[in-house]
């Protein structure tokens, strides 16, 4: 069984800080679940545009508000809590923080720990991609 407390994962290499964000890293791959999680923070200001082309991502607000804007169809859909939403098809978006949004992503495949997007907004990929 695996157990651990975000606290205790905050203080570890588990938490990973970018411009607009910081992550910990709750399951990795190493933990060998098949998938990762994370909670996140998403700076309030803040805008990031990403796109997870290895990786789907299916991420749930507990605190904070904003948006997404999905790129292909320039879609905004709100942000608060109690709200999920999945990039089931490697989905191109941007996400905007009005207020400081806390939120639990979980990856498939999962992530090692210490990946930030690249240039193209996605994380390097450890396995083979999962098509959508």
């Amino acid at each position: 069984m695996i157990v651990r407390t975000l606290q205790e994962a905050e203080k570890t290499e588990r938490r990973v800080t970018a411009k607009n964000w910081e992550s910990v890293r709750l399951l990795l791959k190493s933990d060998g679940m098949g998938y990762s999680v994370h909670v996140t923070t998403i700076y309030a200001g803040t805008s990031t545009e990403m796109e997870y082309r290895n990786h789907l991502e299916a991420v749930y607000c507990i605190e904070g508000d904003g948006e997404i804007e999905t790129l292909a169809d320039n879609k905004v859909y709100q942000i608060s809590p109690g709200t999920i939403y999945a990039l089931d098809k490697h989905d191109h978006h941007i996400l905007r923080a009005r207020k400081d949004l806390k939120l639990v992503c979980v990856f498939n495949p999962p992530v090692t720990g210490k990946e930030v997007h690249d240039a193209t907004g996605a994380y390097p990929l450890e396995a083979e991609p999962i098509e959508a």
